[in-house]
């Protein structure tokens, strides 16, 4: 499944990785950069990372111009990526993140789609079995990591339409 990334036209744009002091330009820009980062994670099914290594990865660091947004800068749209809810600090230091290129609300409804879909109302599940399960395989959230995946079910569990329940071999979640 190796699809090739299709990088935007900004990221070949040296000035891209220098925040633009104009307020217009500058919100443009940090959208570019947002869409840009919810894509490529998307694709590589990255769910998280330090800000080190996002700045070393190609999605910062672009080779071919010698150009990598700093840290500062990271940090900016990462944290505009937080107010959107497409990005949960994993400690105090804002140095480790997890990003939602999906918020958890979508990836309940899809997975909630899915159990209606094929009939598994009123099933129990591990966790498991909902992101690596043979019947999960042409789902989307196959391969969801449980960080993801947990937030999800909590808001399934807010519209009362699952409850994540302890079983032996550790959680899982049944659908009403």
């Amino acid at each position: 499944m190796a699809m090739s990334f299709e990088w935007p036209w900004q990221y070949r744009f040296p000035p891209f990785f220098t925040l633009q002091p104009n307020v217009d330009t500058r919100q443009k820009q940090l959208a570019a950069w947002c869409s840009l980062v919810l894509s490529f994670c998307r694709l590589h099914k990255q769910a998280s990372m330090t800000v080190m290594e996002a700045q070393e990865s190609p999605l910062f660091n672009n080779v071919k111009l010698q150009r990598k947004l700093p840290v500062e800068s990271i940090q900016v749209v990462l944290e505009e990526l937080r107010k959107k809810g497409n990005l949960e600090w994993l400690d105090k230091n804002k140095s480790s993140f997890l990003i939602m290129w999906r918020r958890p609300e979508e990836w309940g409804k899809l997975i909630y789609q899915w159990v209606s879909r094929s009939g598994q109302n009123n099933s129990v599940f591990t966790l498991y079995e909902l992101t690596n399960g043979e019947d999960t395989e042409e789902e989307e959230f196959h391969g969801l990591d449980e960080a993801t995946l947990l937030r999800a079910l909590q808001a399934l569990q807010q519209e009362h339409k699952a409850e994540i329940i302890t079983i032996s071999d550790g959680r899982g979640v049944k659908f009403f």
